[in-house]
This record gives structure tokens, sequence and C-alpha cells, in this order.
């Protein structure tokens, strides 16, 4: 009886606050994981630990008020979130902090990165401006959400971050081949391609040409450029099936593994916890891409449907882009793992997208009752 009521209780709890169980289940799960993983890969600082865990307690409290939100409110806010971003970006260029010889963070009493808003401000946008036109978007219409796509990603390449520049860009074009475009135009972007990426390797800074390179042969340069990948993939193999166990990684704990506790706590993971435990970890998260295409897949409006199916398949692209990056398939490029690695600004940006789903989701229920 007493399980009864308290099942119950929940279920209240979770409609009252518009929370999707699943979701809310599985990336729950995640983020204990990844406070799990930090733990051992900051070699065991509590200190590193505690800051993690108040990332994680605020970014949820960001998505319990953003699933609060009306979708409809949310696309009223699109427009203003995407040229607020803008004028962040432009705010960065001119005075933002500098780290690591990149100028990506800008200090407004919280030091944060506005390229990690970017990543949810352009779906929206290009959401928003396709809402109430007719789909497929024509030539013209195609243009305009290119502009719009290639402004903040252009600002984003000058700090310079070709990683997040990449991802935002990305994030954009989902929307635009969620909303069924003309086969013609796909064929446009796959000859265009070509020049495209020699422009782009033109502009490119000489660090990111070399990891490029680096990709292609990386015992050419063993202890400089090609260092990160080679113990990247001497951690993931020694782990083998069943990993050394929690804590006992050698080239975690005698700091052979660089960036561990962020772009390549993957191979953390995989040293500690083996191949079974890479494989739980990508379970979990096609898991949750499941859960958010399921939620697009069931939207009520084009809005809901495109910004939903957008926010489900960019968490994809992290996941790859992180996991071909630490096995050597893809160039180093500074994308962490989502829900996983150390930072505050990505985990808030990707509990506040996660905030939308369940917001697109209570709304299909409001409707359907």
């Amino acid at each position: 009886m007493f399980e009864f009521r308290s099942k119950g209780s929940g279920t209240f709890l979770m409609q009252l606050l518009k929370l999707d169980g699943p979701l809310l289940f599985l990336i729950s799960l995640i983020s204990l994981i990844g406070a799990f993983v930090l733990y051992s890969a900051s070699n065991e600082s509590l200190e590193v630990l505690s800051r993690q865990l108040l990332r994680i307690l605020i970014a949820f409290v960001a998505l319990i008020i953003t699933s609060q939100l009306s979708i409809d409110f949310i696309r009223r806010l699109s427009p203003w979130g995407f040229f607020s971003g803008l004028l962040l970006l432009l705010l960065v260029l001119f005075s933002g902090d500098i780290g690591q010889g990149a100028q990506r963070w800008l200090n407004l009493g919280v030091r944060f990165q506005p390229s990690e808003v970017m990543k949810l401000a352009v779906p929206m946008m290009v959401a928003w401006y396709l809402y109430d036109k007719k789909i497929p978007p024509t030539g013209k219409q195609m243009l305009i959400i290119f502009i719009l796509i290639l402004m903040p990603s252009f600002l984003i390449a000058k700090q310079p971050d070709l990683g997040t520049s990449i991802l935002v860009f990305t994030a954009g074009m989902l929307v635009v081949f969620l909303s069924g475009i003309h086969f013609r135009y796909i064929i446009t972007l796959i000859f265009l391609a070509l020049p495209s990426s020699l422009l782009l390797w033109k502009f490119m800074e000489g660090y990111q040409r070399q990891r490029v390179m680096t990709l292609l042969n990386p015992d050419s340069d063993p202890l400089g450029a090609g260092y990160n990948i080679i113990q990247s993939k001497i951690a993931i193999g020694s782990g083998g099936l069943f990993g050394k166990g929690w804590t006992n990684g050698s080239q975690v704990q005698l700091e052979f593994l660089p960036e561990k506790s962020t772009d390549f706590i993957f191979a953390v993971i995989g040293e500690e916890f083996g191949l079974l435990g890479l494989l739980s970890i990508l379970l979990i998260y096609i898991l949750i891409i499941a859960r958010g295409l399921f939620i697009a897949s069931q939207a009520t409006d084009l809005y809901s449907r495109l910004l939903a199916g957008s926010i489900s398949l960019t968490f994809f692209v992290y996941v790859f882009v992180n996991a071909a990056m630490v096995i050597g398939l893809t160039p180093i490029v500074g994308v962490p793992l989502p829900l996983i690695s150390y930072g505050g600004t990505s985990m808030v940006t990707l509990m506040i997208g996660f905030g939308i789903l369940m917001s697109i989701n209570s709304n299909r229920k409001l409707l359907a009752t």
C-alpha cells in the first residue's frame, strides 16, 4: 500500500512540474555516472567533485524552470535569445576573457561562454523563422537561413573555437534538413563541400591544421601534436573488456592522459570500466536520443517538431564527435562529453535543451486532454 501511494505521489509531482519521467531518469543517471567518473579523473579531488555537483544542481534547476514555460512563450522568445546571443559574441571579441590561447569567455558577474548559448539559440531561431512558412523552404528562405546560421558560426570561429562553431552550424542545419529540404539543395551542398573545406583550411589557425594532419598520422609527432590521441588510445586499449577498476587507471592516475576531466573523459571510462562500461554509457545516450526523437515525433506544431528534433540530433552529434575524437576517428576539436565532462555552461545549456523537450511534451499532453 505504501509503495502504491509513493508511486502515485511521485507521478503527481512529475505531472505538476511538467517533467518527462523517462527522460528525467536517463539524464539523472548519466549525470550521476559523470560525477562518479569525474572524481577518479580529477585524482579523487573532492573540490572538483563538489563544484561539479553544484553545477549539476544548478543545471537541473534550469531544466525545471524551462520545462514550466509554454512552448508558445519559448517560440516568441527565440529571436530575442538569438540576437542577444549575437551581441554577447561581439562582446567576447572585444572584451572577452582569454584562457588557453582563446578569447571565449565573458565575465558578467558569472564567467560563461556565450558560444554555448548559441547551440540552442540558433536552432530555435531557424525553427521560429520556418514556423509560419510552407515547407520545404524555398531558395530565398534557404539563403536567409544560411545567413542566420553563418553569423554566429563565424563569430565563434574567430575566438577561435572551431569545434563549437561547427556544432552551432550543424545544429542550425539539422532544422533545415528536418524541414524537408529539396533534393536539389542537398546536391548543391555536396558540391559546395569541397570548396568550402578548402576555404575553411585557409582560415584555420596553425594548431588547428596540425590537428587535422595529426589525425592522418599521429605517430609523426608522438611527443607533440600526436601525444593526446596516442595516450587516449593507450588508455582505452588497456582497459580491455572489464576495465582496471574505478580510480585504478594508470594512464589517468599517473597523469599520462591529457584533459582527462574534460575532452578525454571518455578514455577514462574506457580504461577504468572497459568496453562494457563504454557500451553502457553509449546505450544510455542512445535511449536519451530516442526519447527526444519520440517527443519530436509527437509534437503538435511545426516549431516544436523542428526544435525537438534538432535538440535530440544535436545531442547525438555531441556524443559522436567526442567519442570519435577520443578514439582517433576525427580531429581533436575540444568538444566535451555531454553531461559527463567537467564544465558549467555546457551542462546548463544541455539541461535547458532537455527542459524545452519536456515543455514540448507537456504541451502535447495538455492539448490531448
